[in-house]
This record gives C-alpha cells, sequence and structure tokens, in this order.
C-alpha cells in the first residue's frame, strides 16, 4: 500500500498523504514515501511544492501503535523522528516555495510538517494540536522553530497545556496564509500556486532563503535536540505508560 501519492506537472510537484481511513498517520513507511517524493521533487527541478492531504484529516500525527508493538520504543521513536527531521529539511532548503493545504485535525507530528511549508493554506475545518506531553513525550518534527511564528507564551501553552488552534487563531498568530470555507480549499490553494508559478523563480528562492536564515540559521541543530531528547523520554516510564495509556483509551498515571 502506497502511503503518499506524488504527480509532477508543470513545474509543480504535488505530494499528498494518501491513508485517510488511518487519518494518514507518520510513521515509517509514509515518512520514507514522504521524503523520496520531496527528493524527486527538488530533483526534478519543482518551483512550487504542494503538500496536501486526502480525507477529513490532515494528519493525525504519529502512530502510537506502532510505537507500542516496537521491540524497542526509544530506537523506533529516534529513527522516525531522524527519518521526518530530513523531510522538514528538505522542504526548508529546498529552492522551490512550498504550500501546504490543510484541512480537519492538523495533530502531533502533523503540525510541524504543515508547518515547514513556506505558505500554509487552511480550511476553516483545521485545526492545530501537538499533543506530544499527553503521551508524555516532548515535541518533535521540528515543533520548536514554531516559536518563531507563533511566539514563546502561546507556544508554551500549545506545548504545555496541548491547548488546540483554531484556523482563524492560527491566521491571527501569523502560522496560516488564508483561511477559506472548506468547499473552496482546492481552488484557492490551486490560485495561489498558479500566482508562484507565474513569479520569478530567482528571486522567490532568493527570497525565501534569506527570510529562513534570518530566523533559522540551523534547522537541523535545533531538530536533532529534539531527536535526542524524544528518544530518552521516550524511554522512560513516563513516556510508556502515556503511550499505553493513550492506546487503552484511560488518562495516563505518570511518575
Amino acid at each position: 500500500m502506497s502511503h503518499v501519492e506524488c504527480v509532477f506537472s508543470d513545474g509543480c510537484a504535488r505530494i499528498t498523504l494518501a491513508d485517510p481511513e488511518h487519518g494518514n498517520p507518520v510513521h515509517r513507511e509514509s515518512v520514507g514515501e514522504l521524503f523520496d517524493a520531496v527528493r524527486s521533487a527538488r530533483r526534478d527541478g519543482a518551483r512550487v511544492i504542494v503538500l496536501a492531504a486526502q480525507g477529513r484529516f490532515f494528519s493525525v500525527g504519529g502512530d502510537l501503535g506502532a510505537f507500542a508493538r516496537s521491540a524497542d520504543v526509544a530506537d523506533y521513536i529516534d529513527d522516525l523522528a531522524d527519518a521526518l527531521h530530513r523531510v522538514v529539511s528538505e522542504l526548508v532548503r529546498a529552492e522551490a516555495i512550498v504550500v501546504s493545504v490543510v484541512q480537519g485535525h492538523v495533530a502531533g507530528a502533523g503540525f510541524p510538517l504543515a508547518a515547514a511549508a513556506d505558505i500554509v493554506v487552511a480550511a476553516e475545518s483545521a485545526r492545530f494540536s501537538l499533543g506530544y506531553t499527553k503521551v508524555g513525550l516532548n515535541i518533535d518534527g521540528g515543533a520548536s522553530m514554531l516559536t518563531h511564528t507563533l511566539g514563546l507564551h502561546r507556544m508554551l501553552r500549545v506545548a504545555l497545556l496541548n491547548d488546540t488552534l483554531t484556523a482563524q487563531e492560527a491566521h491571527a498568530a501569523g502560522l496560516i496564509a488564508r483561511v477559506v470555507p472548506d468547499a473552496d480549499l482546492a481552488k484557492t490553494s490551486e490560485e495561489l500556486v498558479a500566482q508562484l508559478l507565474r513569479g520569478p523563480v530567482g528571486a522567490l528562492a532568493s527570497t525565501k532563503r534569506l527570510l529562513r536564515a534570518a530566523v533559522e540559521p540551523d534547522p537541523e541543530s535545533v531538530m536533532r535536540r529534539e531527536a535526542l531528547a524524544i528518544r530518552l523520554n521516550a524511554a522512560t516510564p513516563d513516556g510508556r505508560e502515556g503511550v499505553t495509556a493513550f492506546l487503552e483509551k484511560r488518562p495516563p498515571m505518570f511518575e
């Protein structure tokens, strides 16, 4: 089964998370396919990369069932974090302008993945949450870099209290470029992509590079700190209890 679809046409690579039955979860297989798709888009010289998802949700985040089934959850999460960070790095470093098109729940690792785009277009139904600390883990996937956009104390609230941001709140915070009715999401995103494709390729790429360097001079170092921390937390009793409690649909009993 393919978890990611990629179509390249007229300078635009459209990469779609394609496991709607399960909410487009983040696991080794889907992240591996996503990395291949982004690498292929860059290799083919895409001027715009569109990251979208099938179904009601953009992504429900990490597949905690896969965490629980792994022989060594710390190793599994460490490998997954490294793989996801490579995807985020590819999107951030790409010359192409990256547009994410989101609807429904955008949770866990799906949140920083969507936010790795240069421009985010969201349906009114979009809801953004992290939820890592609910299961005894620290933020990951490049979520630390969201602090530049959301501001320190809003980010602390979202990360520590697991508050959910509506599409309108995320727009007011500067994360989202456009909020539109769900029925208009595809049309609006395609109009925006068409505008970017008509633009000056070199100037757009240079502007992206300059602006990102101003706030994220070394995103890989940020993400590596996240990966080291999440590996340590996954191996603790609280980390194991958090995942187990989530799967058993009960409140966790943290030490």
